[in-house]
């Protein structure tokens, strides 16, 4: 390889590490108004969900998402209210994690804040419920 491609490269990768250090510094729990009316209709959404994370039939999917598990666990009837449901939610989550990085001055953190909330949904997942991680879906112990 010639030199001013490996130069290039350790400049990329030396990028790769500077930005995963500053993002290290960022804020997550940063609050303005449009990340406070996000936490306030994801609160009031979650008095519906943890029956259905408490069911299995939704989990907390490793991109930060959640995700209807098992449709057959819910009665064809509901169906639909819970795909709304769901569908708001991810909707909700997609919009903080942007907020956060805005917040802090770096829309080009999304993906890490996305990573990091994914992270941190799994972790605190109740004892039962459905979590996604490299293997799959699991029940959390």
């Amino acid at each position: 390889m010639n030199p001013f491609k490996m130069l290039r490269r350790a400049f990329v990768a030396l990028a790769l590490v500077i930005g995963t250090v500053a993002f290290a510094q960022g804020n997550l729990e940063i609050n303005t108004p449009a990340i406070s009316t996000l936490k306030q209709s994801m609160q009031q959404r979650h008095v519906q969900l943890a029956p259905l994370y408490a069911s299995g039939a939704v989990g907390l999917a490793a991109d930060g998402t959640v995700a209807l598990r098992d449709a057959s666990s819910v009665p064809l009837a509901q169906r639909g209210q819970v795909n709304a449901l769901v569908a708001a939610e991810n909707a909700d989550r997609a919009a903080l994690y942007r907020e956060i990085a805005r917040a802090n001055g770096h829309p080009e953190w999304e993906a890490e804040v996305r990573k990091t909330f994914a992270q941190r949904w799994i972790e605190r997942a109740q004892p039962g419920w459905w979590v996604q991680g490299a293997g799959g879906w699991a029940v959390r112990r």
